[in-house]
């Protein structure tokens, strides 16, 4: 999986040893130096470890700037909390594939380029990797696009319920997934005053993780709410749902993204 923190730290480690480096031999080369007194050799060694004081703390501090970067584009594209849930029409063995695996940064069970489980038509998973009983797949990662909230709704925090169980219903998710859906969610839209809501269409979800399941389903739902809190009611055209038919071996997945730092589009 994707470990961007790894760069900055790694980046600081490398800047101290180049520092000591070119400092051991900068005084190796002072100390041989034959035409300077000591005295002289001691002013110059003096000289070489504030400069090279100065120059590693500047790099280490340009290190930990890129880091607070890093930090702030990744929570800025996070894709929160998807998970998979497989209803097969019989007990059978599935394989699970994300197609951009360098984007993830926290799954469950562990994402080996691939989930390998055996599925039951209720839902119940077990991971065939080491036996434990499963209820869903869990991934998150970093998003391959922003969001763009063109049509949508704007709903007032206060209303975050009875607007997700009616859409959650009309996209096709099940009372147990719009329940889990709302319960994970809720804290995070309820305490706002406005959320301008759009959920995304497949073209956008399989852009931003292609997902890979064998043997192929009938029906895949993926939902992903994209939104960001306004402080005020924006007029904002509505978004067109449609209602899925669920038949055969279905897949559903259900996650969300805030929309930060951005202009809304």
């Amino acid at each position: 999986m994707i470990d961007l923190m790894a760069v900055p730290f790694d980046g600081i480690i490398i800047i101290i040893i180049f520092s000591l480096l070119c400092y051991c031999i900068i005084e190796k080369k002072i100390t041989q130096n034959k035409e300077l007194d000591d005295e002289q050799k001691k002013k110059r060694k003096k000289t070489i470890k504030k400069i090279t004081i100065l120059w590693t703390s500047i790099a280490i501090v340009l290190c930990l700037i890129f880091m607070v970067m890093i930090l702030d584009d990744i929570r800025d594209g996070v894709v929160d909390k998807p998970i998979i849930y497989l209803y097969p029409e019989q007990e059978e063995t599935i394989t699970v594939r994300l197609g951009k695996k360098e984007n993830l940064t926290c799954t469950y069970p562990i994402y080996d380029n691939k989930w390998e489980v055996t599925a039951k038509p209720n839902g119940e998973l077990t991971d065939l990797s080491n036996g434990r009983s499963l209820y869903a797949l869990y991934w998150e990662g970093i998003r391959s696009t922003n969001p763009e909230i063109e049509k949508g709704f704007c709903v007032k925090g206060e209303d975050t319920v009875k607007f997700l169980e009616e859409k959650l219903k009309i996209l096709g998710l099940t009372d147990r997934e719009a329940d889990e859906f709302i319960i994970y969610w809720l804290p995070k839209l309820g305490n706002n005053k406005y959320n301008l809501i759009k959920f995304e269409s497949m073209e956008e979800i399989n852009e931003n993780m292609p997902l890979e399941i064998s043997p192929e389903p009938d029906t895949v739902i993926r939902v992903l709410m994209a939104y960001k809190p306004v402080n005020k009611y924006v007029d904002i055209e509505e978004q067109t749902l449609s209602t899925p038919e669920r038949k055969g071996f279905t897949v559903v997945e259900w996650g969300g993204t805030e929309i930060e730092n951005t202009d809304l589009k």
